[in-house]
């Protein structure tokens, strides 16, 4: 019974853990929108990642797992040369497609935001897409 109890109260603690680190060079690669235009840009490759989505029977936060994947995009865009990433499709049972791209040096394409690097101490934020 004892055993049960520790389980039980312990699953919700893991599930809030980031088990995900940033990669070195991961936090110069830019995350773009879905849909952004990155004509503009060389493509460097795909990129498929994967997390656990789910503990047992219990599901881990939706938006944890997001964060996690996007991580884990951003620390292969450099062994790909690029410097941008973007989702391809929504993610599915813990696996989420990016799209990466070299996007330093080339012009950005019409009506979309030059983004500056987020120095050290700094936020970054994203929009939130329904």
């Amino acid at each position: 019974m004892r055993v049960l109890v520790t389980a039980v109260l312990l699953i919700p603690l893991a599930s809030a853990c980031t088990w995900v680190k940033m990669a070195p060079g991961a936090a110069e690669v830019r995350v773009a929108a879905p849909g952004q235009d990155l004509s503009a840009c060389e493509k460097r490759g795909e990129v498929a990642v994967s997390v656990r989505d789910r503990l047992g029977p219990y599901e881990r936060n939706d938006i944890k797992v997001r964060d996690e994947l996007e991580t884990l995009a951003r620390n292969e865009a450099p062994g790909l040369a690029a410097d941008t990433v973007q989702p391809k499709g929504e993610p599915d049972d813990g696996e989420q497609r990016f799209l990466a791209y070299r996007c330093r040096g080339a012009a950005p394409a019409a009506g979309t935001a030059t983004t500056r690097p987020v120095a050290e101490g700094e936020a970054e934020t994203y929009p939130i897409e329904d």
